[in-house]
């Protein structure tokens, strides 16, 4: 592995990877490949708090910064609660969800998995019928159990990612085959 990707990975892995994209960056990955590049600075993550702008810092040995507030506050560790009567199915919230935690089908009432929720909020904007609303968490997770909830939802998230990537190629694979049948008619 090259020692960019390296570096870009450790540093992956010590963001929040809530997905948010608060920071101006499509994602925990993103971001980090950015700090990694210096074209974004440690201070850029609201979820991963003054904690996580230390952890980057002494990672990085560069001096801790307080969170640019440009990018939002610290808020405590919060999920994502779903009023499943005001609910109308329309799947928006779950489309929006780069962890998979809202489950649901069209047209039928969705619910959150608060176990896997990042806390994100993506999914509040998409909502039409404003039925989503963020709940903080009774006890704020531990600095172990933050990191384990992080490797958790980075592997949620990737798998997503893998299952879209999937996905789109099947649906490109349909289109050639589709092409190629419609080709092959033509010449008879």
């Amino acid at each position: 592995m090259h020692s960019d990707t390296l570096l870009i990975e450790a540093i992956n892995q010590l963001l929040p990877q809530t997905q948010c994209g608060q920071c101006g960056y499509a994602g925990c990955k993103p971001y980090a490949t950015a700090i990694s590049e210096q074209q974004a600075d440690i201070n850029q993550c609201p979820p991963g708090g003054d904690e996580g702008i230390a952890q980057l810092a002494a990672f990085l040995g560069r001096p801790s910064l307080p969170l640019n507030p440009k990018f939002g506050v610290i808020k405590p560790k919060s999920v994502a609660r779903i009023d499943e009567e005001t609910c109308i199915g329309c799947v928006k919230c779950i489309q929006a969800c780069p962890v998979d935690a809202i489950v649901g089908a069209s047209k039928l009432m969705h619910t959150v998995i608060a176990a896997e929720c990042t806390g994100c909020e993506l999914c509040i904007a998409p909502c039409p019928v404003d039925c989503i609303s963020m709940h903080p968490l009774p006890q704020q997770p531990s600095l172990l159990q933050k990191q384990q909830l992080a490797t958790l939802a980075k592997n949620r998230y990737e798998y997503r990612l893998t299952r879209f990537a999937q996905a789109e190629q099947a649906k490109q694979e349909r289109a050639n085959r589709q092409k190629a049948l419609l080709a092959k008619l033509k010449l008879k």
